[in-house]
């Protein structure tokens, strides 16, 4: 696999998992607990829009007016009275998320009542109650669940705008939106978004013009102005129409967005032109809203219930009386000093002591995000998904190419760039970008996963180079590069070594009849052959030379084991050898073997760029001029007779002394025929009546020693060293030697 491709698959696969892990239940669960959670947390507290008020009915408001603890036992002539102030200092609008569920003492319904239709801009909660289906059976139909809305007392109903339930999840723990239109109680708009409508009521006739501009043929049924809204206290009605309109004109707030006419509209009004953009969002977008909470609970101005009655007492030129001219005000249970747990959720700001935050205060956050336009966004899926894979690929690409560290340095660079960046979209705009996936998954696994692929890649590379080197070199040697490279010219040991040295025969004649290719896959399998003996009886193959091997048996001081184990090994190499000579018996290569024993150093040779690892001593030249002699005597294996000592498992033949080619001392050479148990009466006999004709030929007795060497052809026609030997006895008892002659041959070739 190409690096290139390496590369492109590491950023893919970062790419692909951020974008599969992000559609699991569990990635989007996380996103919502912990990155909009974090967002929320760096942002921290944001100033709320002074156009909404809470009106708290607390416990100080039920101390301070001697009030009973539950809120639907308060006199509703008190109610009555706040309202009457309230509209008297001309609010906009005022919700009160207090559900009348049943009639009371009628003189204080009827006081609420009049107070309600008086200020013509009052909103009433609803309840929501599940009505379950059931077959004919009376089996309970699975699935099927139906929220039936149950209004408040008619004589309130009657008397309010409007009324709106406001339902809120309880599941998951920790609220972070809300719906805008109840789905299963027939697409019912909920309180603020009911509340959000009335109050912009003042950009309706704008908001028409736009639709009409798109839609030409826009239903004749949604009233033309305000007034006919206000007048005929339709709101739910305009709202549900708007609402099933914008269904089937998908494309209708895109266009009126993009109207010309839309961007000119209250230029200087921002308040205004923000109302307008949110009214269009909130028909075509979806059945709920995350919410962009402004902080802890009493963020939005709360007023205490009693600061306002207190305020009825106060003339209008009273500075310190509140303003609530043009105001939203909604007016509930919310407790800042205490936890309420009827009525409270908890939130990403709810406090440590318990205080979560009220139902009517996030029901005025929900407002506040409608007039500012200004909501929690999450992406769209389609550009979620694409980020995710464009930035996974990326990370994945960078971490693949760049060197640690530096792979490091840049996911950190570029995470901190992103959390920032998603930081100032959030603060300005309310636009949520994902934290967990990408920076929380994504980051760190583009970084480690590369780094356990590239240490894999490296490791799996450095086990090939490894494996190369240790057809060539020994293990511990290959330990001792892999930790420094400049080992390699400091590297040697001086250790005892029995070298044992090979030679094909016939490799000449070989070469000259098969091309390149063929001669080299022919003379892998040859080596193989005379590799396994060696491997097998634990040598080391160390060098190769066209047609020979070098192999070595190593320990810090002399051992007859190695002795044994190298004897044994030539052996096998010879049978081996024979077995590969008649397969392939039109190229035979008949096989030399000379070993010998010494110290030996084992050291990397060569210089500049080229090294060898190779053993250096007079035990591998000798080795070598001992496989050499096997061309003079006609012998397959010759060992120097130190290496037999103490073996007693072979049967072997001393040859004389002999000083090769290059050498000026005399070394015992000795023939191994064969393991002792596999020894035959001839070759016992053939060893006996050599060793006399050798004893006779260095006393110098010529008769003699033709006689025995004569014996010793008649038995094995074929014996090279029998025949070497009659014939220097005959050179000698024609021309004697010397006086100083010592029985020693001298070869001058090797």
């Amino acid at each position: 696999m190409s690096r290139p491709f390496k590369t492109v698959c590491a950023g893919l696969s970062i790419g692909i998992i951020g974008l599969v892990v992000s559609l699991t239940p569990f990635g989007i669960e996380q996103e919502e607990n912990i990155g909009l959670h974090l967002l929320f947390k760096l942002r921290g507290t944001r100033k709320a829009p002074p156009d909404v008020i809470v009106v708290a009915t607390e416990s100080v408001s039920e101390n301070q007016l001697s009030l009973p603890s539950r809120l639907t036992k308060w006199p509703r002539s008190l109610h009555a009275r706040l309202i009457n102030h309230i509209a008297n200092n001309n609010a906009a609008v005022i919700a009160l998320d207090i559900f009348f569920s049943e009639v009371r003492s009628t003189q204080d319904d009827y006081q609420l009542a009049r107070a309600i239709q008086r200020a013509g801009n009052v909103v009433l909660v609803e309840d929501l109650k599940k009505d379950l289906r059931f077959n004919p059976s009376g089996t309970k139909i699975q699935n099927v669940e139906i929220e039936k809305i149950v209004p408040p007392i008619p004589l309130l109903a009657q008397s309010a705008l409007a009324s709106a339930p406001f339902p809120l999840p309880k599941i998951p723990v920790k609220l972070t939106s809300y719906w805008t239109f109840k789905t299963s109680a027939g697409d019912t708009p909920t309180l603020p978004v009911v509340v959000f409508q009335i109050f912009a009521l003042q950009v309706y006739d704008e908001f028409m013009g736009l639709l009409k501009e798109v839609k030409s043929s826009s239903p004749e049924l949604l009233p033309f102005n305000r007034d006919m809204i206000s007048a005929g206290k339709s709101i739910k009605g305009l709202m549900l129409r708007l609402k099933n309109f914008f269904e089937q004109n998908p494309l209708a707030a895109a266009e009126m967005l993009a109207k010309p006419k839309a961007s000119s509209l209250f230029v200087n009004e921002t308040k205004k032109r923000q109302m307008l953009e949110s009214l269009i969002r909130l028909y075509q977008g979806p059945n709920s809203q995350y919410l962009n909470f402004y902080g802890p609970p009493g963020t939005i101005n709360t007023v205490p219930y009693y600061h306002l009655l207190e305020d009825e007492k106060k003339t209008k030129t009273d500075a310190e009386r509140l303003d609530l001219k043009d105001k939203v005000i909604f007016i509930g249970r919310s407790e800042r000093l205490r936890p309420d747990k009827e009525d409270d959720f908890h939130t990403v700001f709810s406090q440590s002591s318990g205080v979560d935050i009220s139902g009517v205060e996030i029901a005025a956050t929900a407002l506040a995000n409608l007039l500012e336009n200004m909501p929690v966004q999450p992406l769209n899926i389609y550009v979620q998904l694409v980020g995710f894979f464009v930035w996974g690929a990326v990370l994945g690409i960078l971490c693949f190419l760049l060197p640690r560290s530096l792979a490091a340095g840049s996911v950190l660079v570029l995470s901190l760039l992103y959390l920032l960046f998603a930081y100032s979209q959030f603060n300005q705009s309310g636009i949520w970008y994902p934290l967990v996936i990408p920076l929380f998954l994504q980051s760190p696994l583009s970084f480690i996963g590369t780094t356990i692929w590239k240490y894999v890649e490296v490791n799996k590379e450095r086990q090939n180079i490894r494996t190369a080197f240790e057809y060539h070199i020994p293990n511990n040697v290959v330990d001792e590069l892999a930790k420094s490279l400049s080992n390699i010219k400091t590297s040697r040991k001086s250790v005892y070594g029995i070298c044992l040295f090979t030679d094909a025969k016939g490799y000449t004649s070989v070469s000259e009849t098969m091309d390149p290719e063929a001669l080299s896959s022919y003379m892998n399998k040859y080596f193989e052959v005379i590799f396994e003996p060696v491997r097998k009886n634990s040598g080391i193959g160390l060098e190769l030379k066209a047609d020979s091997m070098l192999a070595i048996w190593t320990k810090d001081y002399p051992d007859s084991t190695l002795k044994n184990l190298a004897c044994h090994a030539a052996l096998d190499i010879i049978r081996s050898v024979d077995k590969f000579n008649r397969f392939y018996n039109r190229s035979p290569l008949p096989t030399r073997i000379g070993i010998h024993s010494g110290y030996i150093s084992l050291k990397f040779i060569g210089a500049i760029d080229h090294y060898q690892y190779q053993p250096v001593g007079d035990a591998v030249n000798t080795a070598s001029r001992m496989e050499g002699l096997n061309k003079h005597l006609g012998t397959q294996i010759l060992v120097s007779e130190e290496v037999l000592e103490q073996l007693d498992d072979f049967l072997v033949r001393k040859l004389g002394q002999f000083i090769l080619a290059g050498k000026s001392k005399p070394v015992a050479a000795c023939e191994l025929i064969c393991r002792m148990e596999e020894s035959t009466e001839l070759q016992k006999n053939l060893c006996k009546i050599f060793a006399q004709a050798l004893d006779a030929f260095q006393r110098q007795s010529w008769n003699a020693a033709i006689a025995g060497f004569n014996e010793s052809v008649k038995m094995h026609p074929e014996d090279g060293p029998s025949r070497f030997y009659l014939n220097r006895c005959e050179k000698y008892k024609r021309t004697p030697p010397d006086a100083t002659w010592d029985s020693v041959v001298r070869l001058a070739a090797k």
